[in-house]
C-alpha cells in the first residue's frame, strides 16, 4: 500500500496541535499541581481575619444582659445557691427571688446587684448634674416627673449641685416580689458623696464640699419578667 504524504500530513498536524493542547491545559487527574503562590492572596485573608476579630472585640456586653450558666459541672443549681446565701434567714425574701427567677430563667440575682450598683451611680451622679436624658431611660415615668421638677426647680433659683461620688459601700438586696408579671426588687444602698448646692453667686446653700457624707437610699428597682429589654427601671425612692 503507498501512502501520499499529503494525505498524512493534516493527520500529523491534528496530532501535533493535540498534544500540544494536553500540554498546556493538562487534565484532571487528583495530582495536580496547587496554583502559584500569590501573596496577595494571603494578604486579604489575614486582613479579613483581623477584621472579624476586631469586630468580635468591639462587641460590648451590658451588665443585665448577658446569662450566666445556671448550673455547674456537678448539677447544682448555681443560682439557687446565690439566693440562698443572698437570702440568709429571711424566708420572704428567699420566696421572692424564688419567684422571679421561676418566671425568668435569665434572672441572676448577683448580676442584678452589679447592674443596680452601675444604675445607681449614673442615677445619682445625673441627677446632681441636672442631666435629664441620662435619667430618662432609668426611670419610670412617675419617679422621672419627680426628679425633672427638682431639676427645674433648682435652674428657675439659680442654682446648681457640685458633687463628687466617692462610691458605694453597700448594696444589698432588701425585698424582692413578683407582682403579676412584674418583678419588683428593692436595694438598700449605703454610698458616700461630697456634694453641694450653689446659688448664683457661688456660694454654698446646702450640703458642704469639703465633707464626705454617707448616704442612705432605699431604691426599688422594676421590670417585666417577659419584657424582650433586660433593664430595670427605677420605681420608687426612699432616703
Amino acid at each position: 500500500m503507498e501512502f501520499d504524504i499529503f494525505t498524512l500530513l493534516p493527520l500529523a498536524v491534528a496530532i501535533f496541535v493535540f498534544w500540544r493542547l494536553r500540554q498546556v491545559l493538562g487534565t484532571r487527574n487528583g495530582n495536580e499541581a496547587p496554583p502559584p503562590f500569590n501573596p496577595y492572596d494571603d494578604k486579604k485573608d489575614a486582613a479579613d481575619g483581623a477584621e472579624a476579630a476586631e469586630a468580635n472585640d468591639n462587641v460590648v456586653t451590658l451588665p443585665g444582659s448577658r446569662t450566666r450558666r445556671a448550673t455547674d459541672e456537678a448539677g447544682t443549681d448555681a443560682v439557687a445557691e446565690r439566693i440562698e446565701a443572698i437570702a440568709g434567714k429571711k424566708s420572704a425574701l428567699k420566696q421572692g427571688l424564688t419567684a422571679i427567677r421561676s418566671r425568668d430563667p435569665n434572672f441572676d440575682p448577683d448580676e442584678f446587684i452589679d447592674g443596680a450598683k452601675i444604675a445607681y451611680e449614673m442615677i445619682v451622679t445625673g441627677f446632681a448634674d441636672g442631666d435629664k436624658r441620662a435619667l430618662k431611660g432609668l426611670l419610670s415615668r412617675e419617679v422621672y416627673d419627680n426628679f425633672e421638677a427638682v431639676i427645674d426647680e433648682r435652674r428657675e433659683r439659680g442654682e446648681h449641685v457640685q458633687a463628687s461620688f466617692v462610691g458605694i459601700e453597700k448594696a444589698d438586696i432588701d425585698s424582692a416580689e413578683l407582682v403579676k408579671t412584674e418583678a419588683q426588687i428593692t436595694m438598700r444602698f449605703v454610698s458616700q458623696m461630697i456634694s453641694a448646692t450653689l446659688n448664683e453667686a457661688g456660694d454654698v446653700v446646702d450640703g458642704d464640699l469639703q465633707e464626705v457624707a454617707e448616704i442612705v437610699d432605699v431604691w426599688t428597682f422594676a421590670r417585666p419578667v417577659k419584657s424582650r429589654d433586660p433593664n430595670w427601671k427605677l420605681v420608687a425612692t426612699d432616703a
